[in-house]
C-alpha cells in the first residue's frame, strides 16, 4: 500500500463502511446527507475533524480507528484469530459464535430508530409548513 493510500482518510472510511457491509446510502442517511456527499467524502484525502467524528459514530468506530485503519492489520487479525483446523462445520459455527462486538447492538438499533423517527418528524413538520403557506 502506497503512502498516499495509507493517509487517504476517504478510502479508509470507504473500506470500513464496506467491511461493515454498509452501503453509501445507509451511511448518508445516518449522517443526514446525500449519497453523493458520502461519495465525495470517500474520494477526499482529508476530512474535517467534526465530520470525521460524525462518520466514526455512524460507522461504530472511533476517529482514531479510522485514522489508524490498515488493510494489512485487518487481515492479520483475521488470520491470527480464525483457526479452522477441522472440516467439521460445527467447529466453524462454534468459532463464529464467540464473536463479541465492541458496541451494544441494541443501543445502535435504538439510536438508528430515533434518528429515523426524528427525520420523519422533521419531514412532516416541513410538509405542514409548505401546506400552510399555500
Amino acid at each position: 500500500m502506497s503512502t498516499a493510500t495509507k493517509n487517504h482518510i476517504g478510502r479508509k472510511i470507504s473500506r470500513i463502511r464496506e467491511l461493515r457491509d454498509m452501503k453509501q446510502e445507509a451511511l448518508a442517511q445516518a449522517l443526514g446527507i446525500s449519497q453523493q456527499a458520502v461519495s465525495n467524502i470517500e474520494n477526499s484525502e482529508t476530512v474535517e475533524d467534526a465530520k470525521l467524528e460524525e462518520i466514526a459514530r455512524a460507522l461504530g468506530v472511533t476517529v482514531e480507528g479510522i485514522k489508524q485503519f490498515s488493510e494489512e492489520a485487518v487481515f492479520n487479525i483475521i488470520s491470527n484469530t480464525y483457526h479452522n483446523t477441522s472440516s467439521d462445520t460445527s467447529t466453524l459455527i462454534a468459532s463464529s459464535l464467540n464473536y463479541q462486538p465492541t458496541f451494544n447492538t441494541v443501543e445502535k438499533i435504538v439510536e438508528l430508530y430515533e434518528r429515523l423517527l426524528q427525520a420523519e418528524k422533521d419531514k412532516v413538520e416541513y410538509l405542514e409548513r409548505l401546506f400552510n403557506n399555500k
